[in-house]
Formats: structure tokens, C-alpha cells, sequence
């Protein structure tokens, strides 16, 4: 949780501003008056923790700044926070493994919300043979291991492509969250080489539709496109950032290889 020591005010103007929206705009989807909202922002009106929470939702603040800002206005926070192992998190847990089990022989990975790897199904290991034993020391960023020039990039076949998808999701983000762990992430990894010309596409269809992760592994290449999938409804800060990557054969040939590997 972060624990700023900002006034409450001073954090909703901030949230506000950050998603382009003026005192007007806010008040009218929270349903309280424009007068009420300024006099909150001002610190001259203390708000309820119910309003706290729902104009933190109409700017749809991430979990972890719903507490902060609760405690700010002198109220406990209302999200938790549980680590994976714990027992509350069993059913989370099965699901995962459900998902990551189910996708083999696929590769997919679970990240939490600074894109760390939380697990892994066995194909993962077909894409991170080769990197560098430090950049497969946990916490393990999967960012900058796919990235990095030690890492995976130098088996990117279309690196400058899928480099620059990478650091537009990135930036979206740490808007999105006003993260600044991702600002400097970002900031670094925008300082990797990004690869020398662009690969031509796997094939009209593919290239029209998604963009493609093009691997060399060995001496084969594979071609993948990928999903997120995010919980729904979240209300654990550790849930809530939470995500399953999982990579789809972008080819019948991809598909062929991934299943003999999967039986040798």
C-alpha cells in the first residue's frame, strides 16, 4: 500500500486531472454536487467513506490508491491485500493453475501488476533458453527479460515491432495507474536496443489481424499471437494485478513444432 501523507483533497484533484476530468465532470458521475466536491478537494468538507470509494470509482483509482486515499481521509483501508499463498487465495490459485496447466503445450505465464512472474507452464521454458542466468534470478521481470539485448531479444525476430507493442502497452499502463515502479521501467527498457530492421510479416492474414511474436528457437521459427486475461471484479489489491499471458500458435507449422516438443 502506499502511504503518501497527502492530504485527501490533494490525491482526488490529482486522480481527477490525470483522467481528464473537471470538477463538474466528476460530480455529475458520482452524484453529489459540484459545491460538495470542491469543498472536499479544498479540505473544508471531510466526505464519508462511501463517497471516498465512489468517486474512486468513477476514476477508476486502482485498488491499492482506494486505501491510500481512505486513509488519507482517516478511514481504514477497505481492500485487502493477501499473498498468494495465502489460504483466501486458494480458489485463485486452482484457477490459475487450471488456465496455465490447460494452455500446454502453449506457453503461459502469470505476471502481477509490475509484470514480475508469479508462475509459469513448462513451454515458457522453449522462449527463456538461452537468456542470461541473471536475468532468470527471481523477481523475474518479463519485460525486461524479453527485451534485454542478455535476455530474449536477440531471438526476436521482428524486435523492433514487438518492442515498440511492449512499451506502448507499458506506458498505457502507468497512466492508467500513475505507477511510478512502471514510469521507470519504461524509461529503461525504452533504452534497449531494439533490433535492426523489421521482419517481414508471418503472412497476410496474421499481419492484418494481430500483431505476431516471431521466436527463433534453435534452428525453427515460431509464431505466436497473444491474449491477457485479467480477473473480473476484483476486490484483493494482489488479485486485482494480477494477469495470465498466454501465447496462441500463429501458424499450423508453430502448432506442429510446440506438440513434438511437448512428446520428445
Amino acid at each position: 500500500m502506499t502511504i503518501s501523507g497527502r492530504p485527501l483533497g490533494e490525491l482526488l484533484r490529482d486522480w481527477r486531472r490525470t483522467r481528464g476530468m473537471s470538477q463538474l465532470d466528476l460530480s455529475i458521475e458520482a452524484g453529489v454536487s459540484a459545491r460538495h466536491l470542491s469543498f472536499v478537494e479544498t479540505g473544508r468538507s471531510r466526505p464519508s467513506p462511501e463517497l471516498i470509494l465512489r468517486l474512486a470509482e468513477q476514476l477508476d483509482v486502482p485498488l491499492t490508491e482506494r486505501n491510500t486515499m481512505l486513509l488519507a481521509g482517516g478511514y481504514a483501508p477497505a481492500y485487502p491485500s493477501h499473498e498468494l499463498s495465502d489460504p483466501e487465495l486458494a480458489p485463485v490459485r486452482a484457477a490459475v493453475r487450471q488456465i496455465l496447466d490447460g494452455h500446454s503445450p502453449y506457453p503461459a505465464l502469470l505476471i502481477d501488476q509490475h509484470w514480475h512472474l508469479v508462475e509459469a507452464n513448462p513451454a515458457v521454458a522453449l522462449l527463456t533458453a538461452g537468456a542470461e542466468p541473471r536475468l532468470l534470478t527471481p523477481p523475474i521481470n518479463v519485460l525486461r527479460l524479453s527485451l534485454h539485448p542478455d535476455g530474449m531479444a536477440p531471438r526476436i525476430l521482428n524486435l523492433p515491432e514487438w518492442c515498440a507493442h511492449l512499451l506502448h502497452r507499458l506506458r498505457q499502463q502507468a497512466v492508467a495507474t500513475n505507477d511510478p515502479a512502471l514510469y521507470e521501467l519504461h524509461e529503461e527498457l525504452r533504452g534497449y536496443p531494439g533490433g535492426n530492421g523489421h521482419a517481414a510479416p508471418i503472412s497476410d492474414a496474421v499481419s492484418r489481424v494481430v500483431i505476431p511474436f516471431r521466436y527463433r528457437y534453435n534452428d525453427q521459427e515460431l509464431a505466436f499471437f497473444s491474449t491477457t486475461t485479467l480477473f473480473g471484479t476484483p476486490l484483493d489489491v494482489t488479485v486485482a494485478g494480477l494477469a495470465v499471458e498466454a501465447f496462441f500458435p500463429a501458424g499450423p507449422a508453430t502448432t506442429e513444432t510446440l506438440h513434438a516438443l511437448a512428446k520428445a
